[in-house]
């Protein structure tokens, strides 16, 4: 399961966008229940916005239930995701993840793409809360080398997804398409710490 990932490089343009967090800083091992910055469209503009991982709908009294994560095969018939599937999706920026493989001793690997930024498919909830809104997101995964991983977007692929009027069928198609060829190497175990976010975790074994 992708229970981690980490921003702490981005582009001029992304942080430039409108919502982008002025304090927004690098992370190198975000985990569900942090806060993770994500672009969704308002109003058909592309903006930036800062969300707790682990998806909040307005309904959910048990706010210790709410998934990081929405499985790309069955996210459209489930209650949980299928509003914001059709209504409320959104990128999550992340520079790679870390995947951890091996049966009885399991070793952590750093996976990216060919550019800077990686984007996963992502869905977003508004959550109110007196004076207040909080907005959440989950991370759309799916099946991939026996494990799970997000779902990976290029850029014409992104604005479909992001776009309101993209019709359903398309967008039931953009979860199945499989994962990109990624980079991977293995670490050494200093990200297994949860506490730890510095570049640190991103050392070779």
């Amino acid at each position: 399961m992708s229970g981690r990932f980490a921003l702490f490089r981005w582009s001029p343009s992304l942080s430039a966008l409108p919502g982008f967090p002025a304090g927004q800083a690098p992370h190198w091992n975000l985990a569900p229940g942090a806060q993770v910055l994500f672009l969704r469209h308002v109003q058909g503009e592309l903006q930036a916005a800062s969300g707790r991982w682990g998806l909040t709908p307005a309904w959910l009294s048990d706010l210790t239930k709410s998934p990081a994560h929405a499985r790309a095969e069955t996210l459209s018939e489930q209650p949980m995701f299928r509003e914001a599937f059709r209504q409320r999706r959104c990128l999550m920026p992340a520079n790679g993840f870390y995947e951890w493989r091996g049966t009885q001793r399991k070793r952590p690997f750093w996976l990216t793409g060919e550019g800077s930024l990686l984007h996963f498919a992502a869905l977003w909830e508004a959550y109110p809360a007196g004076d207040r809104v909080y907005l959440s997101v989950a991370m759309v995964t799916q099946e991939a080398a026996h494990l799970r991983r997000p779902l990976l977007l290029d850029e014409v692929q992104q604005q479909a997804w992001l776009a309101e009027d993209t019709p359903l069928t398309e967008l039931q198609a953009l979860l199945l398409i499989p994962t990109p060829p990624l980079r991977e190497r293995v670490l050494a175990n200093l990200v297994n710490d949860p506490a730890l976010d510095a570049p640190e975790c991103l050392t070779p074994a």
